[in-house]
């Protein structure tokens, strides 16, 4: 028997909890190269996570002519699938059980939608609310992938691989999504947040070292098998870039600036999780660097 709780709609009946975490992710705005989204996939199927539900009406909050419905054959039969958000649920032995949420950002009604989501994270009891995601930034495929990380807006401290930093003093448009960050802090719901950076001008679909640098994280979090965060996929797409910069002197001289721009900002330790726009230099740099990789 389904019930609803805000716009979600629960098509299974709810496991019997102990300490719930959520691991969420937001789609297409903190989603660079399916990372979450791939992420999540893999936790759902290691963990054998069950549909829990989704929002019962996905028309309220997005436009399907930005988000398209799809189609596909089955058995003889067509059928047509909405955009949604989707809801699975992992039980767990020893460790906090997870509820995985598989977010669209909203394109109408964002209020209803975000307060949907308190209401989940009341109904579960949540302990903390995990967001995590990848962003593009101005940094080389040659050097180490960095992940930023908070808890409760402090520095993420104690895991290998993050880096330590805190809220920075970025203003200018954002997401009406971070609303849930400032809600759940309100309840005494523990924050927490993983972003990998990702090089703005290869936007690979699919970011498989990216996914790889956030599951090695969650799974020093939470006890998870070391094989989940194996890198030799996104090592190899990594590495197939290099002939390509090799024989374009141009682009592997644009790949030494962004090497040098990397460095000096790991040495100076100077990061926020969300970046404030490119300069015009800058992001004509990264277009030219994009442009110089599809014409080679």
């Amino acid at each position: 028997m389904s019930m609803d709780i805000g716009a979600f709609e629960i098509l299974e009946s709810i496991p019997k909890q102990r300490e719930v975490h959520v691991v969420a992710m937001l789609r297409p705005w903190l989603d660079a190269g399916n990372v979450g989204t791939l992420v999540l996939t893999s936790l759902e199927q290691h963990l054998d996570a069950k549909v829990l539900g989704q929002l019962k009406k996905p028309g309220t909050f997005f436009d399907f002519t930005r988000y398209r419905p799809q189609t596909r054959n089955f058995e003889g039969r067509r059928i047509l699938t909405l955009p949604n958000s989707k809801i699975s649920y992992a039980q767990r032995e020893n460790s906090p059980d997870l509820l995985l949420l598989h977010l669209l950002e909203p394109h109408a009604f964002a209020e209803e939608y975000i307060d949907s989501v308190i209401e989940i994270v009341k109904r579960f009891e949540v302990k903390r609310y995990c967001r995590i995601g990848a962003m593009y930034n101005a940094v080389p495929h040659t050097r180490p992938l960095r992940i930023t990380g908070t808890l409760d807006g402090k520095p993420l401290k104690g895991f290998p691989g993050v880096s330590s930093f805190g809220r920075g003093s970025y203003q200018g448009p954002t997401s009406a999504m971070n609303l849930v960050s400032d809600s759940i802090e309100k309840l005494g719901v523990e924050s927490m947040s993983l972003m990998v950076h990702l090089p703005q001008y290869l936007e690979l679909e699919e970011d498989y070292l990216g996914v790889s640098r956030v599951m090695a994280v969650l799974g020093d979090i939470y006890g998870l098998p070391p094989e989940l965060s194996g890198s030799e996929q996104g090592e190899r797409q990594y590495r197939e870039l290099n002939s390509e910069v090799e024989r374009n002197p141009a682009v592997k001289a644009m790949v030494r600036r962004l090497e040098a721009f990397y460095d000096a900002r790991e040495n100076s330790k100077e990061e926020e999780e969300e970046q404030p726009p490119l300069s015009p230099e800058v992001q004509r740099f990264l277009q030219e660097m994009g442009q110089q990789f599809e014409n080679s």
